[in-house]
């Protein structure tokens, strides 16, 4: 018998802890206190407000609400953790202030639960600041215990399926996604405050444009027609320029049926603006004031880390031509050929082969040497300008050299930030330059795009010289918080289905 004693005892598994759950809710429900009839509880105080204006708060009896995460102590008295919206806050419980029977209630309450607690504002002796329970109200059940050790965790796809456990056991996924909102604020008002107007425009439509990308294709069934969501807002946007919206601005969701890797999800965020007598300069300056005064305001700080680099926003960043970079970087100068052949033959030299199904033009054999040699060795800001025209449907040609387009993609620590263009108003040229995607898409390559016939028709009553600018919220965020995957910075990243 004594051998029998000193035996360790079992843990519960998790579907009996799933049963005492069960059995404690149904003990409340028999004796009428079902929790999950309580619709509204008064709260006027939260935990981190508390802490901050604790001088003036000591003392006074204040309404406070949330998760309970943990309990100590099983006598006379109890601390609790308790987590709302802003953080955690302690709260004492003693048998003198609630009674015996709602104290013996309290001590059977889980962790998890969401309580209300009604308590005077305290410091106690050890100094933490506190609120001393009155009153306690089981507002919700939790079925389900909460990890023990969800720091622990090193499979991420469980944290990105259970985003809200994540949330509740992780302060510092809540700050990302904090940071995610403050972000999106200071674009909208650093664009309101430059006299751009938010508009909206659609997701469903009858033709794929804006980008060269894989759309997502579905079917409308009262018009009996396929429809694609949106890979871009940018011709529905250029559209309203025509229409005499001289800047205008939207920031929504964009649907591309690519590959999934660190920083790409099938559906992201983005925000284009476009702006009427302006060019692909004025991008650049606005596009590099919005990102530094962005990090200034939310981090306090032009210097942030990232993918294990310091990357320093301050205003000044260098500008290169995609020719000038691929010179600096690979020592091949591109502006010393013009035949096409020349050019592949030039990219070969190191190594640098076409996709299959890519005209090897001078334009793209440029374009190849920069995306595979040289966009991985930019860390700091910097604008890659004048991209080959084979490769910028939709952006102005230079006036100076009519292979380049007056366009330019931010780079930060090898990643592309954002894609601007002096936009193409030419309607017979645009024409000509939809053509070559058409006859691309022909050919096999899906991810071209069609022909718009009713943006030519708006592009001939005459688009303005505009200057439009597309920026991913994500990867600005990922800047912000330091995240090495775009699911991190999105709430419900897309996921396989568990089988």
């Amino acid at each position: 018998m004594s051998e029998e004693k000193n035996l360790p005892q079992q843990e519960p598994s998790v579907s009996e802890l799933l049963q005492i759950r069960r059995d404690k809710l149904r003990e409340l429900q028999d004796a009428g206190q079902d929790p999950f009839h309580t619709t509204r509880f008064l709260v006027d105080a939260h935990s981190q407000e508390i802490k901050d204006g604790f001088d003036t708060l000591e003392g006074q009896c204040k309404s406070v609400a949330g998760r309970l995460m943990s309990k100590r102590g099983m006598g006379k008295a109890m601390f609790c953790d308790l987590q709302d919206g802003q953080g955690r806050i302690q709260i004492y419980v003693r048998i003198d202030e609630l009674g015996e029977e709602a104290f013996a209630q309290f001590k059977k309450v889980d962790i998890g639960d969401i309580v209300g607690v009604e308590g005077e504002v305290f410091r106690t002796k050890r100094g933490e600041i506190s609120v001393k329970a009155h009153s306690v109200m089981l507002l919700s059940k939790s079925l389900r215990p909460l990890p023990e050790k969800f720091h622990g965790l090193t499979d991420r796809e469980t944290r990105y399926r259970q985003r809200y456990v994540d949330l509740i056991m992780n302060p510092e996924v809540r700050r990302t996604f904090v940071v995610r909102s403050k972000f999106i604020k200071h674009v909208r008002d650093f664009l309101d405050g430059r006299d751009f107007m938010e508009v909206e425009t659609p997701v469903l439509n009858t033709i794929s444009g804006g980008a060269t990308a894989r759309p997502f294709i579905t079917h409308h069934n009262t018009l009996d027609i396929d429809m694609y969501m949106r890979i871009a807002t940018e011709l529905p946007l250029k559209r309203l320029v025509v229409g005499g919206m001289e800047r205008v601005y939207e920031i929504g969701r964009i649907f591309r049926n690519e590959g999934m890797d660190p920083k790409h999800n099938p559906e992201f965020t983005t925000v284009e603006l476009y702006q009427a007598y302006a060019n692909f300069n004025d991008m650049m300056d606005l596009f590099e004031e919005l990102l530094s005064s962005a990090a200034e305001k939310i981090l306090g700080t032009y210097q942030v880390e990232w993918q294990g680099e310091r990357i320093d926003l301050t205003p000044g960043w260098p500008r290169l031509a995609m020719y000038e970079a691929v010179k600096q970087y690979t020592g091949l100068d591109f502006m010393a050929v013009s035949g096409d052949a020349e050019a592949v033959a030039l990219a070969a030299s190191i190594g640098v082969k076409l996709p299959e199904g890519k005209e090897p033009t001078w334009g793209n054999a440029l374009y190849e040497c920069f995306d595979q040699r040289v966009e991985e060795k930019l860390i700091q800001p910097t604008f890659i300008t004048m991209h080959p025209v084979d490769v910028s449907p939709l952006a102005k040609r230079s006036p100076k050299d009519p292979r380049l387009t007056e366009r330019f993609e931010l780079f930060i620590c090898h990643s592309e930030m954002g894609n601007a263009f002096s936009e193409l108003n030419d309607p017979i040229d645009q024409r000509a330059r939809f053509q070559k995607e058409v006859e691309a898409r022909a050919k096999g390559d899906d991810e071209a795009g069609m022909m718009d016939e009713d943006y030519i028709t708006a592009l001939e009553y005459g688009l303005p010289p505009t200057g439009g600018l597309g920026i991913g919220i994500d990867r600005c965020v990922m800047m912000l918080t330091n995240s090495d995957s775009i699911r991190d910075v999105i709430l419900f990243p897309t996921m396989k289905p568990l089988d």
